[in-house]
């Protein structure tokens, strides 16, 4: 990155440890990235397709009642997703009653029965619908990648709120501004930032290909793929030096142990940070509510160059985010007698 650049690194590392919390509508654990993947769906019967005309309303009630029965999480708002989706509106209450109330035509119905049948076997509405709205954007949505968690708008209005008071002051207004964001999945913080700041630039990283894919597309969708680069890179690899320097500018370091306390790959970007960061940028990290007090112990002592500024809760109460500043630099002030 530009040294003349003001940088900002934003990370989401709570979505490495997923909890019972986490609100994707039927999200299970599967293997190392605790995500659905296609190919395991379970298989189960389908309900029949009723012989007669139904009504949007009949539908809705007929599969609400299926999920009740089979232990489908959140029946009603499962079913009213995907008939809304199907019928081109975000929520049931954007439909007039008269949509509700009026025959489905038979490719309609058919849709519903297929789509709801997905649900059935516990496969996230957001992948079953294959979108899903974060913030003021409707992102693209498919599997394996993560589905964006409510507390991650939260993670976007913090750092949104301290780069629009930081420009509200004039310093740095005419500096550029760029973000950098490590595990981007769909592209749901990025894409965010900007949109919501047109002067500011953003890199996005995913070890995982099919998320730099759907990071990519998301972007070419909301037409801000001119100031986004998507990059294919594990960080828990010795691989970032790859990058072209105008990109990004460290050096390689090995992967550093964190134990059993969930922190080895913070520990692996919070070492990096400095070498990323120009002088006062900061790092941004949605994390596990039991890291934050470790965290700031950790950098205390192994990051020189880096300062633990402040934990932000959440909308529950929950010790949710951390921010983090690299020092200014000190410069010599020596008298110039030439």
């Amino acid at each position: 990155m530009n040294n003349d650049a003001e940088t900002v690194f934003v990370l989401n590392m709570w979505r490495r440890s997923l909890s019972a919390s986490y609100r994707c509508f039927g999200c299970r654990s599967v293997g190392p990235k605790g995500v659905w993947s296609s190919h395991a769906v379970r298989t189960c019967s389908s309900p029949v397709l009723p012989a007669g005309r139904i009504t949007a309303l009949e539908a809705l009630d007929f599969w609400r009642r299926r999920f009740e029965e089979r232990g489908v999480i959140e029946p009603d708002q499962s079913s009213q997703h995907i008939v809304a989706h199907l019928l081109g509106a975000k929520t049931i209450e954007n439909l007039e009653r008269e949509r509700l109330t009026e025959f489905l035509s038979q490719e309609t119905a058919e849709q519903v029965w297929k789509l709801c049948t997905r649900r059935l076997s516990r496969m996230p509405v957001q992948y079953v619908i294959e979108e899903w709205d974060f913030r003021d954007l409707t992102l693209k949505m498919r599997p394996p990648v993560f589905i964006p968690r409510p507390e991650t708008e939260e993670l976007v209005e913090l750092v949104l709120t301290d780069l629009l008071m930081k420009l509200g002051t004039g310093v740095g207004a005419d500096t550029p501004h760029t973000c950098l964001e490590v595990g981007c999945g769909s592209g749901a913080i990025s894409l965010s930032l900007l949109k919501s700041l047109p002067q500011l630039k953003a890199v996005a990283l995913d070890q995982s290909q099919d998320a730099v894919d759907l990071t990519t597309e998301n972007a070419l969708r909301l037409k801000l793929q001119d100031r986004l680069q998507v990059h294919h890179l594990d960080i828990m690899k010795e691989d970032m030096a790859s990058l072209e320097p105008e990109i990004l500018r460290f050096e390689d370091h090995a992967a550093l142990d964190g134990g059993e306390d969930g922190l080895r790959v913070i520990k692996q970007i919070l070492v990096l940070a400095p070498q990323i960061l120009s002088d006062q940028g900061r790092v941004y990290m949605e994390v596990d509510p039991r890291h934050p007090p470790l965290i700031r112990r950790w950098v205390e002592v192994n990051v020189g160059d880096l300062q633990y500024v402040e934990t932000r809760h959440d909308i529950t109460g929950r010790p949710r985010f951390c921010i983090l500043q690299k020092a200014k630099a000190k410069r010599d002030h020596k008298l110039d007698l030439d």
